[in-house]
């Protein structure tokens, strides 16, 4: 008898998801990524105007992270054009593949899936809907601030984040993948505008709160200017939980190790700090705390270690030692 695959369910966006992903991928799981579509910035934000689709980049990213075709093919979807002052400028192929899928089949959701044969993709990848979603942030101050990409540039505390039209739904998917997960990832990325577009769509809210999977938050390493500006690690998981609700993260894994000073320096540059391990302030939140040296410094960018967190994550459902190759 066929052993039955754990499924394991990422969500998020921006920078940090893709990273996630890359590491699970190379392990024996039934692996999902739900992403946002909330970007309005750059070549996803004119294709997202032009063509009344979702924002395709984060898309795009997931894309990358997850298929199993040749190098050249990856840079191929990940290419950005730079021709002239208009046209072609500034998009991105991936982008551009998908938006013309997206014409083909008359569908964003069905795109992807045919895409994903195309680039022969491990898992399944699921946008959060299937329809335009609008950011905004109402700021401490009282101000709404309307966008994705304007938010962090108001440069004000935040007070909290919501999705437009208050009517969206969920794609009815990945709502049903988060319910028969055995363990959901929460990934890194830009707290406000990456991370809780997902978490705040309100079946998913709900079905967070309702599955009897482990739900795990990897836990952001540095600041970012205009978001999160002297955050701890108790400050991240606070936010998400004062917007999804009390409970639904289970597990927070923090980086616990400390940094070198030329890896400070260069992110002072960046207004950005460590995302300091207030442990005792964490603890008051309830959550199982795991700890470690999770990240690396690769071309002078600080990531998560994909490899390391992957191994942590699947320790968590028993696949730890179980790599495909």
């Amino acid at each position: 008898m066929e052993e039955t695959l754990k499924k394991v369910t990422v969500l998020g966006g921006g920078t940090g998801m893709p990273v996630i992903l890359r590491g699970l991928k190379k392990y024996p799981i039934d692996l999902s990524a739900i992403v946002t579509v909330a970007d309005d910035g750059g070549s996803s934000g004119r294709l997202r105007t032009e063509m009344s689709m979702p924002a395709p980049g984060d898309i795009r990213n997931v894309i990358a992270a997850l298929s199993e075709v040749e190098p050249m093919m990856e840079a191929l979807l990940q290419h950005r054009f730079d021709l002239g002052e208009v046209g072609l400028k500034g998009h991105s192929m991936g982008n551009l593949i998908l938006a013309a899928m997206t014409a083909v089949t008359g569908d964003f959701y069905l795109g992807i899936k045919e895409i994903e044969k195309v680039f022969n993709v491990k898992g399944q990848i699921y946008p959060v809907a299937n329809q335009n979603l609008f950011l905004s942030a109402e700021m401490q101050d009282g101000e709404i601030v309307v966008g994705e990409s304007n938010i962090p540039r108001a440069n004000k505390p935040i007070h909290r984040v919501f999705v437009e039209p208050k009517t969206a739904e969920p794609l009815p998917e990945a709502v049903e993948a988060i319910k028969k997960s055995d363990l959901i990832v929460i990934s890194p990325g830009s707290l406000y505008t990456s991370t809780l577009p997902n978490l705040i769509v309100p079946q998913v809210a709900e079905a967070l709160r309702q599955t009897d999977a482990e739900v795990v938050y990897v836990c952001n390493v540095m600041t970012q200017n205009g978001e999160t500006d002297g955050f701890t690690a108790y400050d991240h998981a606070r936010v998400i939980l004062e917007h999804v609700g009390e409970g639904v993260i289970d597990t927070i894994l923090v980086h616990s190790d400390g940094f070198t000073e030329e890896i400070l320096e260069r992110y002072l540059e960046e207004q950005a700090q460590p995302v300091v391990y207030d442990k005792e302030r964490l603890e008051t939140l309830g959550l199982e705390i795991v700890e470690g040296n999770i990240i690396t410094d690769h071309d002078h960018v600080l990531r998560h270690d994909k490899n390391k967190v992957a191994k942590i994550l699947c320790g968590l459902i028993g696949v730890c030692d179980q790599l495909e190759r």
